[in-house]
């Protein structure tokens, strides 16, 4: 058996039930699966065009069969709530 290598899989995700599609599979390989969690959002900036409501990376060893992802399972971004919110202002914009 030879080294483990881990590769990130791009998933094209829609809204709801219906499962994730691997897209593609980014590269470079990696050695670990460390090494691949650290890349993932670097990867993942990459696949901006894709016509999917949410865009994912999985990291998974390279041959195996990605699990099975659906689009409820994606963790979209939150709100940074440790900075104040800031709201338009209301009324007429003077300039």
């Amino acid at each position: 058996m030879g080294p483990l290598v881990y590769v990130i899989a791009i998933m094209g995700c829609g809204e709801g039930d219906q499962a994730c599609r691997e897209v593609q599979v980014a590269q470079p390989r990696f050695a670990s699966q460390a090494a691949c969690a650290a890349a993932t959002a670097d990867v993942l900036a990459r696949y901006t065009d894709l016509a999917y409501p949410s865009v994912v990376a999985q990291c998974r060893r390279d041959g195996v069969r990605p699990a099975v992802l659906r689009g409820s399972d994606v963790l979209l971004p939150q709100p940074n709530l440790g900075r104040p919110m800031r709201y338009a202002a209301s009324g007429r914009v003077h300039g």
